[in-house]
């Protein structure tokens, strides 16, 4: 038995029994995805006088406390409260956590500079006014290793403010990307992309989620987002967003 879920298109369910989740596991150790020169993920037991929080130590339970970097050190969820002086949090903006995906994967363009670049002209080859209110992007080529990869220093692919404009223009309310920012690692504090994305009232509901990683069998095309987000009131927190694929509805007769 396949469990399905009605949300609301007239052509389609998801089918729940198969979720993709597009997150990366925060964990320690060095084997650890890092951007930013955040300081790694770290986690270790609580010392109190005789107590230990770990039972492999001694003590009864495991109670860990642990060094967390919301944009350096995994799958993340933002608001504009990441650029804006009230610091806005995303579990205020994002109300409703189920949405149509569009998956589309692309190839940077290398400028003369040497940066690497999803431009205008290539989304728009891609996608187009049929994307769904929510897209995910996946850069190729697609590496296991982008989950353990140390960005810092690295100038990895980032968003051109042309692209970003045309992601607004075809109504993405949600994006998601495999890349530590939508932005150029060292820009000055420009940061044109994010401004792009949260133009006008966008700020209101919008969101990006960024360090994802869209396994190479989940093919391009269309799914069922579930956007889960920690309960943190904080301008990005972490997430988890899992695909469903959808299933043409049988039409009786």
């Amino acid at each position: 038995m396949n469990p399905i879920f009605d949300f609301g298109h007239p052509r389609f369910v998801a089918d729940m029994s198969r979720g993709y989740d597009l997150s990366i596991a925060v964990h320690s150790g060095p084997d650890q995805v890092n951007c930013f020169y955040a300081p790694l993920f770290a986690d270790e037991p609580v010392r109190m006088g005789t107590f230990v929080g770990s039972v492999y130590e001694g003590g009864p339970v495991n109670f860990y406390n642990m060094r967390y970097n919301v944009h350096g050190n995994g799958t993340h969820t933002e608001g504009v409260g990441h650029i804006s002086v009230e610091r806005n949090s995303v579990n205020k903006i994002l109300k409703r956590f189920w949405f149509p995906v569009t998956v589309c994967s692309v190839y940077p363009t290398l400028r003369e500079n040497g940066d690497r670049v999803i431009e205008e002209l290539t989304l728009s080859q891609l996608i187009n006014a049929e994307c769904s209110e929510s897209l995910a992007l996946r850069t190729l080529p697609n590496p296991d290793s982008k989950k353990s990869r140390k960005y810092s220093g690295q100038n990895p692919v980032y968003i051109s403010e042309e692209a970003m404009k045309y992601i607004v223009s075809l109504g993405v309310q949600h994006l998601l990307v495999d890349l530590p920012s939508v932005d150029r690692e060292e820009d000055g504090g420009k940061l044109l992309a994010h401004r792009a994305f949260w133009s006008g009232e966008r700020k209101n509901d919008c969101t990006i989620t960024e360090l994802i990683y869209i396994d190479n069998q989940i093919a391009d095309g269309n799914y069922l987002l579930f956007l889960q987000l920690a309960p943190m009131e904080l301008d990005a927190v972490p997430s988890r967003p899992v695909l469903y694929p959808l299933i043409e509805r049988k039409v009786p007769g």
